[in-house]
């Protein structure tokens, strides 16, 4: 496990912003946790007593809705901080936390945040900013789900895939989700998104190896309406 003031991942988040001191601090409190795929990181309701830094992978965060389905809210890959928002609210987290491959990440204690929440102005802002971020990307979120209809949702969300985590070696995207995360994300029925990846698999857009997809024409899947 690197020290923090080495890591190159620190410079995907707000840990950029703290001092070499400080670095080296948190470097000596943290702890390496490693989970494999499906592994869940946290549950809805949990409370944290740190963040977590993801060293590598990827994983989903979901959202239990009334009818007893997981939502998948976000995707969260390395170099992100995980948990700061209930860290700083103080509250029980709203959401859980499911690892979607093997992933290595770095635990931050709790005490060790809130001492750099309040002594490193610079750190607190980028926490912020961070967060602001979020909430940004949660409104953009809810006008799609508003004013685009789901072949257009599905259609942005492969391409998403495609721009933020790239392709394995035969060009199958790298994050490989079950046909219900993909409903879950842009939210409508499992048996609509597999209705609509075989129409998207007929029209030559995408092709497919089991749960594996390509993206084969990349300019049509923009043009979705």
């Amino acid at each position: 496990m690197s020290k923090c003031e080495q890591c190159i991942v620190k410079e995907f988040n707000a840990l950029k912003t703290l001092t070499k001191e400080e670095l080296i601090r948190v470097s000596a409190c943290k702890t390496g946790k490693h989970y494999k795929k499906g592994d869940v990181i946290f549950e809805e309701g949990e409370t944290l007593n740190g963040v977590f830094c993801i060293r590598d992978g990827v994983c989903k965060l979901t959202k239990l809705s009334e009818n007893g389905k997981d939502q998948v809210v976000k995707l969260i890959v390395k170099g992100e901080l995980l948990g700061k928002r209930s860290l700083i609210s103080n509250e029980s987290t709203n959401l859980s936390a499911v690892a979607l491959n093997d992933m290595e990440m770095c635990f931050i204690p709790k005490s060790e945040i809130m001492l750099d929440l309040n002594k490193n102005p610079k750190f607190t802002m980028d926490v912020l900013k961070d967060m602001a971020h979020e909430l940004k990307d949660a409104d953009d979120s809810l006008v799609n789900m508003a004013q685009k209809s789901v072949k257009q949702r599905l259609a942005e969300t492969l391409l998403y895939i495609e721009k933020n985590f790239g392709t394995d070696n035969d060009g199958y995207l790298s994050i490989v989700l079950s046909r219900e995360d993909y409903a879950s994300i842009v939210g409508t029925a499992t048996e609509s998104t597999i209705r609509i990846l075989s129409q998207f698999k007929k029209d030559g857009l995408i092709s497919t190896a089991g749960k594996k997809i390509k993206i084969e024409d990349e300019n049509e899947l923009k043009r979705i309406e």
